[in-house]
């Protein structure tokens, strides 16, 4: 009787210092979080505003101001494993130009058109590089 007293003192003394091991093994794991991009947080900004475009579009409304803060496209940081290339610059610049045609006022095509034109061209640029988001920005086109 005294053995299996101290067999399950025993026991109970090593099944806490075990746990105390395991607490301190969870306690040193360190993680890697996600931390976008200059270009990923400008995308997302561009995606919102798009989507107050559409809005206004929908309601009647002609949108008048351009975002200035779009043409961070040419120099926001992009993800490390990305790089700046013609592809990229020519699609920037082609996005640009697209983006400011829907507060063309004197433009004979109509806002929903010029705002589509804006938005399959972020739909091409997804095409070659990073094709993940298109399901989403294909939300943005005004059907």
């Amino acid at each position: 009787m005294k053995h299996v007293l101290l067999f399950f003192c025993f026991t109970f003394l090593l099944s806490c210092t075990s746990k105390t091991k395991q607490e301190e093994t969870k306690e040193k794991k360190v993680y890697d979080m996600y931390e976008p991009s200059e270009m990923a947080i400008l995308m997302n900004q561009m995606y919102a505003h798009n989507l107050k475009i559409k809005k206004e579009i929908l309601a009647g409304e002609i949108p008048t101001e351009f975002p200035t803060d779009f043409l961070n496209i040419h120099t926001a940081e992009l993800s490390d494993f990305k790089a700046r290339n013609q592809k990229f610059q020519s699609f920037s610049a082609l996005f640009v130009s697209a983006e400011k045609e829907i507060f063309n006022t004197a433009s004979s095509l109509p806002i929903e058109d010029r705002f589509n034109n804006a938005v399959n061209v972020c739909i091409s640029c997804h095409q070659t590089e990073c094709t993940g988001p298109i399901p989403r920005i294909k939300k943005l086109l005004i059907q």
